[in-house]
């Protein structure tokens, strides 16, 4: 009974530093994604006090089918909404990768348009077999979404170029480019009215059904869940994600430590291409599906507020662009009540600008820390001086 009682204690010492980690753990972890929940609670808060100014009877209501999203259609809308998230979320994580090494990349939209735009030439005109046609289509997204990010990225290293006014401009190059070609060679009829043709279903992703029956979800979702592990990984845990880090950080720094700063900031501008050649390319290879009008693509803006959601992680994209889509869903189902989709709009905008000024507020506090501490110190020596001062009187 002794050895059985000793042995029990053992464990539970054992266990005691196990639990202790994994309580700090959680706290830190719930620390880091405090400013991105305190935003989304601003947020919905503020979508309520609009929808009960418009219609009080239905606001609270219309509000738990925001937040439901997809859950809202069951299995099957759950599907939609990944189906939807895929995109954004590898749109999310061209920018965060971006963000990580010092750069803003607000050209993911064009990049996922002409990535996009050479899935579509595969998916059209090739004749393969499955597997060799969705493969192939992929690879030339990926390979044309890297090309359009290589050149904001060679400006910027070897001419200086603001990385952020290229890529704009090279959104609506993109644009332009996809709307020629698409109805030049891939639309149905004459005309910039015509629909473009869908890509045949031998290059179309596969999709799920056993999993989410009547839903259009296929792999993509699973494509992207793995493309942001890899890019997680790459950041994190190898040389080549230190020394882009390291340029983004401190670029003379860098430079001064040996390291090609030029070459990295190519690198980086390349590789956000590359997510967002994939996510254009994932978005277009689904079956029947079709262009109707020509714009830029929304989903590389909404990848902006994916990223700054996410905390500019590969991670943070992963479940920001779930929450983005599952909202998203959840405006689609809102419009059963007397609100229009547009409110989700001004929800993400109000999340985006909240988390914007509590990042700037910490890094103005983390900044200023030892300031702060110094002042309260001073006050707190004033009053006390003062209130003895009265006390002797």
């Amino acid at each position: 009974m002794r050895d059985q009682k000793s042995i029990k204690e053992n464990k539970s010492q054992e266990m005691k530093p196990f639990a202790t980690k994994l309580k700090q753990g959680l706290n830190q972890g719930f620390q880091v994604i405090k400013p991105s929940l305190i935003s989304i609670g601003v947020g919905l808060l503020v979508g309520l006090i609009i929808m009960l100014i418009f219609d009080a009877y239905d606001a609270f209501p219309a509000l738990l089918t925001l937040i439901a999203g997809g859950f809202t259609g069951g299995i099957s809308g759950v599907g939609d909404m990944l189906e939807m998230a895929a995109p954004i979320m590898l749109a999310g994580l061209s920018v965060a990768f971006a963000f990580k090494t010092g750069l803003f990349n607000i050209g993911a939209s064009g990049q996922m348009m002409i990535g996009a735009l050479a899935s579509l030439f595969v998916g059209i005109m090739l004749n393969l077999p499955p597997l060799q046609h969705v493969l192939l289509g992929l690879f030339v997204g990926i390979v044309a979404g890297a090309l359009w990010g290589f050149v904001p990225g060679i400006l910027k290293a070897t001419r200086n170029v603001n990385e952020v006014v290229t890529s704009i401009m090279m959104n609506y190059i993109a644009l332009y480019i996809f709307t020629t070609m698409v109805i030049t060679f891939l639309s149905q009829g004459a005309g910039t009215n015509s629909t473009s043709r869908p890509v045949a279903n031998s290059a179309a992703l596969p999709r799920i059904p056993w999993l989410f029956p009547n839903s259009t979800a296929n792999i993509g979702i699973f494509i992207a869940i793995g493309v942001i592990i890899i890019a997680h990984i790459i950041i994190h845990k190898t040389t080549l994600g230190f020394s882009l880090k390291a340029s983004g950080f401190s670029f003379e720094g860098s430079k001064y430590a040996g390291m090609n700063t030029k070459a990295n900031i190519i690198t980086a501008m390349t590789i956000s291409g590359v997510f967002a050649g994939l996510g254009g390319s994932i978005l277009y290879l689904v079956q029947s599906k079709t262009i109707a009008d020509f714009h830029i693509f929304t989903e590389g803006f909404d990848g902006i507020s994916v990223a700054l959601l996410g905390l500019g992680e590969p991670i943070g994209a992963l479940f920001a662009g779930i929450f983005l889509a599952n909202i998203r869903m959840g405006g689609y189902y809102m419009q059963l009540y007397s609100y229009t989709k547009e409110l989700v709009d001004m929800v993400v905008a109000i999340i985006i600008y909240s988390i914007a000024i509590s990042a700037a507020v910490q890094m103005f506090l983390k900044r200023n820390k030892e300031s702060i501490k110094a002042f309260l110190e001073r006050r707190r020596e004033k009053k006390a001086s003062t209130k003895l001062g009265g006390e002797e009187k």
